[in-house]
């Protein structure tokens, strides 16, 4: 398939056609790098079920059918404990099996695996689920950058700190490049606002389970706001931890922490009041979120997470992008078909996703929450893409969201 090249791909070809029929089912490899065990190990299983679900609805449904030939799906997966070494040998053992396309969750990681993705006769699309805004900002022409840029969820949850009074605000976020991005967006629109940081005392949310040290630290300057955040079992224990040790101050959570989880790990939200961040998975509004929740839960009894929905979508999205080029061999041709697999919307899905930029970054709906006397909120919903106020009601008519939705317009720049 992908890359054998040339008379050999031919002769391979002819020869197989002489032992198999043509109708015959064979296998895209879709492989997935990431932790499978420590620390993150929830996060990293949650996105292999996710991907698993998604393998088996559209092999059910009859895979695609490339040059008269139906291809059902397989899924390997690798554990890569956050290194990027090992997630740079993963890649090169995936490739060895002929993979198409691989998942990883964890912008560290996929830095290195965007020095290999281009090398030649081993490209392989790299489905980044990353809010960084340097992983599009690398030129790479084989990313797919499944979330929202973290600029987007920096402002938006900045404002709403201000307009509940906080003025001082205290960073304990996880280390590494996500990490660092996300301190420097909120640190510049929090001053831009005038806002004060107090203390910024990053932590390794993958490695540790003990925050005592930079909570101290933190806390001890008297913060009216504390950003954090990580996986989203080791946040909350940050959460907890915190608590713990007397805060009583509101939280904002980066965007790789997920509310819904962190109140199951903390048996309620009694400890969880005035947080700030994504939208919970079962408070969405999508009509078809309860039943796609039932369905998960059913097979793989765990929480069901915005993780596991998006990257479930995503298999959709890079299925049609696969049926649309109508080839398995030319990831290139493949990439550029991935605008054709856009609108996927919230009657058929459970989050919204209208187009992918030039760069590689999907135009996925934003949901924002909060959590004020032990509830969640009503959550908003963002569209983030739009330049234009037409652009904006084309997106408008096109949701299938029962609710308003909310044009972000970025106070820092333009926002790819």
């Amino acid at each position: 398939m992908k890359h054998l090249k040339g008379p050999i791909f031919l002769l391979t070809v002819l020869l197989t056609m002489s032992w198999t029929s043509l109708s015959q089912a064979a296998d895209i490899v879709i492989g997935f790098t990431g932790p499978l065990s420590g620390p993150a190990a929830e996060y990293g299983q949650d996105f292999v079920t996710a991907l698993d679900m998604a393998i088996k609805d559209l092999n059910a449904a009859g895979g695609v059918t490339i040059e008269g030939q139906k291809l059902l799906f397989r899924l390997e997966k690798l554990d890569d404990k956050v290194d990027p070494t090992l997630a740079m040998s993963n890649a090169r053992q995936l490739l060895a099996n002929n993979v198409l396309a691989i998942y990883s969750p964890v912008f560290s990681t996929q830095v290195a695996l965007m020095k290999i993705n281009e090398e030649e006769c081993n490209e392989f699309i790299l489905m980044g689920y990353t809010s960084s805004p340097k992983a599009t900002q690398t030129g790479n022409k084989l990313l797919v950058a499944m979330n929202a840029p973290l600029t987007v969820y920096a402002q938006i949850f900045a404002d709403m700190a201000w307009e509940r009074g906080w003025r001082k605000a205290a960073m304990v976020v996880t280390l590494g490049a996500y990490g660092d991005e996300w301190r420097e967006a909120f640190r510049t629109y929090w001053k831009k606002l005038g806002g004060t940081i107090t203390a910024d005392k990053p932590a390794n949310y993958y490695t540790k389970t003990d925050y005592t040290a930079p909570l101290a630290a933190a806390l001890a300057t008297n913060p009216d706001v504390m950003l954090i955040g990580g996986p989203s079992a080791t946040t909350a224990l940050v959460i907890e931890q915190s608590r713990a040790m007397g805060y009583k101050g509101g939280f904002l959570l980066v965007d790789q922490a997920k509310m819904d989880f962190i109140a199951q790990m903390l048996e309620g939200t009694s400890l969880m009041e005035n947080v700030i961040g994504l939208m919970g998975f079962a408070t969405s509004s999508s009509p078809v979120v309860p039943a796609f929740d039932k369905k998960y839960k059913a097979n793989y009894r765990r929480l069901t997470t915005w993780e596991i929905a998006s990257n479930y979508d995503s298999m959709f999205y890079l299925a049609k992008a696969i049926q649309a080029a109508n080839t398995v061999d030319d990831v290139y041709a493949i990439r550029a078909a991935f605008p054709k697999a856009f609108p996927l919307l919230a009657d058929k899905f459970c989050n919204e996703y209208h187009g992918i930029s030039s760069a590689g970054r999907v135009h996925i709906m934003v949901g924002v929450q909060e959590i004020r006397n032990g509830k969640f909120l009503k959550s908003d919903l963002y569209v983030w893409w739009a330049k234009t106020q037409a652009e904006f009601e084309k997106v408008q008519k096109t949701s299938k969201f029962p609710i308003r939705l909310k044009w972000f317009k970025s106070k820092m720049g333009t926002i790819e």
